[in-house]
């Protein structure tokens, strides 16, 4: 089909794999193009029963509880993002030489002419603020804009949609970039690398690669991080447009060609005129919400991205001041006997955790949950100096604990061996008889949720109403 805008669906045979957030709109987007569509999805619980009965009230067929076989006929699969490559209907595909896409690449096909332009944001962690903190500040500058992608509002919805768009903010996972061969962004940013969803990749080589995709093509700016080596080798490695510009960020002073951080203001040393002398003030660094260092980051990986497409320094600095974060992130519950208490649930992974736990000075630290095959013996190592104690909870804490004795063998820990709807008050209860005053209890659980709570919003509001709980 190669890589251009595909105009004719009438007639043309695909196949859906997945129900779900994307392959329902997939399936209903192609079905009223004229395309013959066949969904395959693995399971056959009552909600796929639902989303099928009503997708075959359309006329689309569907094949509950078989994701393997590939449906004759078939002359383009379209996949849920997490389907993994390895999957016998792709290995299927493959060899009969069918094209795969996903829902990000089927959005970027359908772009009509004169389509709003994508500023791209992929990492392992940050993305939605930084997509969310992009958003806001193209929207101080006048523009019509929206986040979408991987954080709600589908990319099918918002090309398809009625709505007309200057610029979109778009947040892409490294499955989502896996199955978009032909994407290619005005400008984009990697955050930062670390080790997650190996288990779906199959190595770090193979992530990083799929992160790295978010470059190809790029015609303004590909942003990297200065500290994280990775994303600049990403940039090296990318095949952009003549003209593209490799664009850092970096939380010290910025070179030519960079946004950084000079006496608490974010300066721009890439956008200007004669970038070897001049710098343009942005922002102050008490415009950004938390001000936690690698949220100052995200800050400037957004602004990088808005400069990049023209945006004056007034709206990163009003974008920055009207932007508010998602609850769960390092969110300040309340200050109870001189001690802070920090919900930061979404730290679900070692690297989130780490970012947190720099954040503060002498910390509490309520850990643990479902591990997905993580380590912690260097996040402890890192973070051991910051610790006055640790209080444990969730089916992998033992792994946190003796990376504690291996590096931090004198930092106090209550091990919390319960995984009621109580224990989140007790692991509260806990925290508050280690802490002193002028310290904070931070819940970073370096872990996924789903052992106890349907997910780390539910998490966070356990910890939120706990705090309360003990502020009356």
């Amino acid at each position: 089909m190669g890589s251009g805008q595909v105009t004719d669906w009438q007639g043309k045979h695909v196949t859906v794999a997945g129900l779900g957030v994307s392959g329902v709109p997939a399936a209903k987007v192609l079905h009223a193009r004229g395309a013959v569509v066949t969904v395959v999805n693995d399971g056959d619980d009552a909600r796929a029963r639902e989303q099928a009965a009503a997708l075959e009230a359309l006329g689309v067929t569907v094949r509950l509880g078989d994701g393997a076989t590939l449906p004759a006929g078939t002359e383009l699969i379209v996949t849920a993002p997490g389907w993994k490559p390895d999957k016998p209907l792709f290995r299927a595909a493959r060899a009969a030489g069918i094209e795969i896409w996903g829902d990000v690449e089927l959005a970027w096909r359908l772009r009509g002419p004169g389509a709003a332009p994508w500023l791209a944001v992929t990492g392992t962690n940050g993305k939605t603020t930084t997509v969310q903190m992009l958003a806001s500040i193209l929207k101080a500058a006048g523009l019509r804009t929206a986040a979408v992608g991987n954080i709600g509002v589908s990319l099918l919805d918002a090309v398809l949609g009625d709505e007309e768009y200057d610029v979109l903010a778009v947040e892409l996972s490294s499955y989502q970039l896996h199955w978009a061969p032909s994407l290619r962004a005005h400008s984009a940013a990697v955050l930062n690398l670390a080790p997650d969803h190996l288990d779906w990749h199959g190595s770090m080589e193979a992530y990083a690669r799929d992160k790295g995709r978010i470059y190809e093509g790029n015609r303004v700016a590909c942003v990297y991080n200065v500290a994280d080596k990775l994303t600049e080798e990403l940039v090296r490695e990318a095949d952009v447009e003549e003209g593209c510009r490799a664009i850092g960020f970096t939380l010290g002073t910025p070179g030519p060609s960079q946004l950084g951080v000079v006496d608490g203001i974010l300066v721009d040393r890439a956008f200007v005129e004669n970038r070897q002398k001049n710098a343009q003030e942005l922002a102050e660094v008490s415009d950004v919400n938390p001000p936690a260092p690698h949220n100052i980051a995200n800050a400037l990986a957004a602004a990088a991205l808005a400069r990049a497409f023209g945006v004056p320094p007034t709206a990163v600095r009003d974008g920055l001041r009207a932007f508010t974060p998602d609850a769960h992130r390092i969110a300040h519950v309340a200050d109870v006997d001189g001690v802070a208490y920090i919900d930061d649930s979404k730290a679900t992974n070692t690297h989130a955790a780490e970012a947190s736990l720099a954040s503060y000075e002498s910390i509490v630290w309520i850990a643990g949950g479902l591990a997905k095959g993580a380590t912690f013996d260097e996040l402890v190592a890192k973070s051991a100096k910051r610790l006055r104690g640790a209080v444990l909870i969730g089916t992998d804490r033992a792994l946190i604990r003796e990376a504690l004795a291996r590096h931090a063998p004198e930092v106090p820990v209550v091990d919390l061996d319960r995984t009621d709807t109580g224990a989140m008050l007790a692991a509260v209860q806990e925290a508050r008889r280690l802490a002193v005053e002028g310290d904070t209890v931070l819940l970073a659980p370096a872990c996924a949720s789903m052992d106890m709570f349907a997910n780390y919003n539910q998490r966070g509001d356990a910890f939120a109403q706990a705090v309360r709980e003990l502020g009356a």
